[in-house]
């Protein structure tokens, strides 16, 4: 690369893809004659190796949290950013992400055996095997109620298998540069080995941003549609948003308006929430909380944390 950049003039163009394994630091190369630059991968992104405003407002009850503008590309907040820790129903941000990415909203799912074997007490949507739903009735099921079953179903549709899926969120994390992560299933549901991080989270949230769906879908309070279930009989499904911005069980500051995001509560990771939000000025946030002891301390942090929302 040295010998390149000192033996020739001219106008240059130098990509160096991001690489997980690389050990170069660094991605902006300047070039002797032309003074060209490579773009950083980071370029666009807020970035976060240290805790950042601490000072700024009280985020002692929740293990991690951080505040990024995503119009600046700054990091406002940064509490414990990069630790791992068990990240819930936060995983089906990523589930969406992939579902969004290689999957075909009106293409037709067939429910497996598997829907019927999610851990007693976990939330589901209720689907049994044979039935037929949409990815898209998935992605709401998925998303606004928090359904394990949807994650399975769009896991198995995806990479026809429960681990290969996992394969798959693995390899597609790495790549948006969700280096502190390691997931096991679709949903969030607790193994010692699925982990992500609060930073992570902010990545693989960004990235399922620039599908508008997703944005439709997490700002969707209440939804209601039809399938057809194993016997050709055709059933309702009706799902109301676990997120209480929307439910209007919690109002943001006034200067704040909540989009959307996503919730995630299991024992292990205690209660989680990941949300887009608009400033007065129209400008986008994204803000996570997570493992907190319970709801009421849950949205209380993410209220302080909404407050630094200029």
């Amino acid at each position: 690369m040295i010998v390149s950049l000192l033996t020739g003039c001219g106008i240059r163009s130098f990509r160096i893809p991001y690489d997980a394994d690389s050990t170069v630091v660094a991605y902006g190369f300047d070039s002797y004659c032309t003074e060209a630059t490579a773009k950083p991968f980071a370029s666009d992104l807020c970035v976060a190796s240290t805790d950042i405003g601490l000072q700024s407002t009280d985020l002692s009850l929740a293990a991690s949290a951080g505040l990024f503008d995503t119009t600046h590309h700054e990091t406002i907040y940064a509490k414990s950013v990069n630790r791992s820790l068990h990240p819930a129903s936060l995983t089906k941000v990523m589930t969406a992400y992939l579902a969004l990415k290689y999957g075909k909203l009106e293409d037709i799912i067939v429910a497996s055996d598997s829907v019927s074997e999610i851990e007693a007490g976990a939330q589901v949507c209720g689907f049994k095997p044979g039935d037929q739903v949409t990815l898209d009735q998935a992605l709401h099921g998925l998303l606004i109620y928090s359904g394990n079953d949807a994650g399975v179903l769009i896991a198995e549709y995806l990479s026809g298998s429960l681990d290969e899926f996992a394969t798959l969120m693995n390899k597609e994390a790495k790549m948006l540069g969700a280096t502190n992560t390691n997931f096991v299933n679709p949903h969030g549901l607790t193994d010692e080995n699925h982990y992500t991080t609060v930073y992570d989270l902010y990545l693989i949230f960004q990235a399922a941003m620039q599908y508008d769906k997703f944005k439709e879908i997490i700002h969707t309070a209440d939804y209601t549609s039809t399938y057809t279930d194993a016997d050709g009989n055709s059933k309702e499904m009706h799902f109301a948003t676990t997120n209480q911005y929307l439910s209007n069980g919690v109002k943001a500051p006034s200067n704040v308006s909540v989009i959307g995001g996503k919730t995630g509560t299991t024992k292990a990771a205690g209660n989680c929430l990941i949300l887009l939000s608009n400033n007065s000025a129209g400008e986008s946030y994204i803000s996570v909380v997570m493992q907190t002891d319970d709801k009421d301390i849950l949205y209380g942090q993410m209220n302080n944390l909404l407050k630094l929302i200029p």
